[in-house]
């Protein structure tokens, strides 16, 4: 029941800033999971806004609204929030792991969060997957699921009340225009006429200058920048120093005015079969989470394909976009960089049998001679206590870092 009220509450008070009460829904707006309609200022009867609302998870419903004036704006509420009306708050939102904005709401109720979104806001929200939004500590991830549709049918239910009044509103969702067609989300074919599409991997920083190891194959067929952002914040355009095809190891740095303090140490001695480890990375980036998310495993032999002395194998569940990401020992020092795993389709043309769990990555001799041969300024560091995987992961955060760019549809494949 507190769902439903909050619901209701949610849409009677969003959407237009300064209106206490309101009076509806008139019509209705009903895309997957989004439901709303019109909306009429209580005081004076007339239209004020249309507005929309769907619950999360995480105990979080959105609220998205248009007024009559045209006017977009994004609501958080949830019966856990405690905030003083009146009281400001800036939200950063990242849309896909690429777009950030920063948006300034207020508590116009204390269980609610309103902010105005500009347009390319708007825009950008209506065309993503995939929003992250921050709050001081907190982190929130959002499905955005039917954003496109639910946008159009709200701009509807404000063209057609403006016209037609509330009295003969009706389903807003039929003759909403279109939403922006996939292609829009795509960018401008590479010279040659071949279609680009995103790719994406996994990339972690190991030097106070910002220089950042993931693999060759995943920067391989890139075209034009090659971005890097870690969870949560803005995207930066990356730079190539150097790349090695043959080890699938690559070097990118970050531009000269971004410092870390916090950066990855490459274990000085070698780890042993059977010795746990923690792999982080991105995978699936836009499908699944957009934060990284971790595994834990073991070491299941010091020797990759065919005895390749170069690699680890290892038994931490790895998927595409893991590639480049740091592997690490239950001490939170880097033992190797995930590269992928057995084509197990291929095996199993060939021998009848799903191989399962079986993924590989670089040891950190290979990594480091790399390292090296681009004189960068790494540190090594001995096994110190044993960590939780938790504060493995927390520690990684400041500098795991997803790698994405737009490359050839084949090359997009890989």
């Amino acid at each position: 029941m507190w769902l439903k009220s909050l619901v209701v509450a949610s849409l009677l008070q969003v959407g237009v800033v300064g209106i206490a009460h309101a009076k509806g829904p008139f019509g209705s707006v009903n895309v997957g999971n989004w439901i709303g309609g019109a909306f009429s200022n209580d005081e004076t009867g007339t239209f004020s806004h249309c507005a929309a609302t769907t619950p999360y998870a995480n105990g979080v419903i959105l609220v998205v609204s248009q007024s009559a004036a045209g006017t977009w704006s994004l609501a958080f509420a949830s019966p856990s929030y405690r905030f003083n009306k009146g009281e400001n708050a800036a939200i950063d939102v990242t849309f896909d792991g690429q777009e950030q904005a920063r948006l300034y709401a207020t508590a116009y109720q204390s269980n609610m969060l309103t902010a105005v979104m500009p347009v390319n806001v708007v825009r950008t929200f209506q065309k993503a997957s995939l929003m992250v939004a921050t709050a001081g500590r907190a982190v929130l991830n959002f499905d955005l699921t039917s954003t496109g549709p639910v946008i159009a049918a709200l701009a509807n239910c404000v063209t057609k009340v403006k016209a037609d009044g509330l009295d003969k509103a009706g389903d807003f969702t039929k003759g909403a225009a279109k939403p922006a067609a996939a292609a829009e989300k795509q960018a401008s074919p590479p010279a040659g006429g071949k279609a680009a599409r995103a790719k994406s991997g996994t990339g972690f920083v190991v030097s106070a200058n910002g220089h950042i190891v993931t693999n060759n194959h995943v920067i391989d067929g890139c075209v034009g920048d090659i971005k890097g952002n870690l969870t949560g914040e803005a995207a930066m355009v990356l730079r190539i120093v150097s790349s090695d095809a043959n080890n699938d190891l690559a070097l990118l740095q970050a531009p000269s005015t971004t410092t870390f303090k916090d950066f990855a140490r490459i274990r000085d001695r070698s780890i042993r079969s059977g010795d746990s480890i923690v792999a982080i990375g991105f995978p699936f980036h836009g499908l699944l989470t957009s934060d990284f998310t971790v595994t834990t495993g073991i070491v299941s032999s010091l020797s990759g394909i065919r005895n390749d002395s170069r690699f680890l194998q290892i038994s931490a569940p790895v998927q595409p976009g893991n590639s480049g990401g740091p592997l690490f020992d239950t001490t939170g020092q880097v033992v190797g960089v995930v590269t992928g795993k057995i084509p197990a389709l291929r095996i199993a043309a060939a021998t009848g049998n799903i191989p399962e769990n079986i993924n590989f990555a670089i040891k950190t001799g290979a990594l480091r001679d790399f390292l090296d041969n681009s004189v960068v300024p790494y540190q090594t560091a001995e096994p110190k206590a044993e960590l939780k995987t938790t504060d493995i992961a927390g520690n990684a955060r400041p500098y795991t870092m997803l790698i994405s760019c737009n490359a050839a549809e084949q090359d997009a494949k890989k």
